[in-house]
């Protein structure tokens, strides 16, 4: 066996050895963008990445009652907040990494442009169908939805058709499938599925900003400690950031 190739044979064996799984609990709307970051990382790191997706209140109460989450990203900073309160997180490591607007949509199939919020065409849309929405009360999606709607002076009048989901990519299905009339999701959900199109975008004003804070829960296995440190770098680095920017999300300055 040649020097070089018992080298690389080396370097190999102590990659496998120190490679260690990472599971990151984020926030339904970022799917895409976790899914090419998770690939681009494993290949370079050797390290393997777990993705639990879903309404950010469920993975927040899921890492309350001690679900094995490595880092917390959710879609806003409240329930950042309680797992802050309740001791959950790793001192000094919270951030705010994303930024997200809202929009509202329709199936590409059957959208009419209008010309704002104010547009009788949208009601027009609506007829007597749903509002697709992520829950109102407790995922971020439909907090900021509900929000906007009341801004605009709307809820009053669509209140009672509102169809709730467990979260935000759950209420674009109903409106890709035809299934809903109309939908309230962020501008990146919009933008990786070709059957919805975007009606209005919801002024920034009408909705607190929309923010996804980066934080690492406190470590229970300390084996893997340096590859969730290693995957906090990775997301704020220029390469994660590049594919959250290609997947239309704001990256936050430090």
């Amino acid at each position: 066996m040649t020097a070089s190739l018992s080298a690389g044979l080396s370097a190999v064996s102590a990659r496998a050895v120190s490679a260690a799984e990472v599971t990151i609990f984020a926030a339904a709307s970022l799917k895409n963008a976790l899914e090419d970051i998770r690939q681009d990382f494993e290949a370079t790191t050797g390290h393997s990445l777990t993705l639990s997706l879903a309404g950010s209140s469920l993975l927040a109460r899921q890492i309350e009652l001690g679900a094995p989450a490595d880092i917390f990203l959710p879609a806003n900073a409240k329930w950042m907040d309680h797992l802050e309160a309740s001791g959950r997180l790793l001192l000094g490591s919270r951030r705010d990494l994303l930024a997200n607007s809202l929009v509202l949509v329709a199936p590409a199939a059957t959208a009419k442009p209008i010309s704002g919020f104010d547009d009788p065409l949208l009601l027009q849309q609506l007829g007597q169908g749903k509002v697709a929405m992520a829950l109102l009360q407790a995922v971020p999606a439909g907090i900021y939805g509900k929000e906007a709607l009341q801004s605009l002076g709307l809820w009053d009048r669509l209140a009672e058709q509102i169809a709730q989901s467990d979260n935000v990519r759950a209420a674009l299905a109903l409106v890709a499938a035809g299934e809903a009339p109309l939908g309230v999701v962020y501008a990146t959900d919009a933008l990786v599925e070709p059957r919805v199109t975007v009606l209005a975008r919801f002024p920034t004003s009408s909705h607190a900003p929309i923010r996804y804070p980066l934080a690492q829960i406190q470590p229970a296995d300390p084996d893997a400690a340096p590859a969730v440190s290693a995957f906090m770098k990775y997301l704020q680095s220029s390469a994660a950031q590049e594919i959250f920017s290609a997947a239309g999300f704001d990256v936050i300055a430090e």
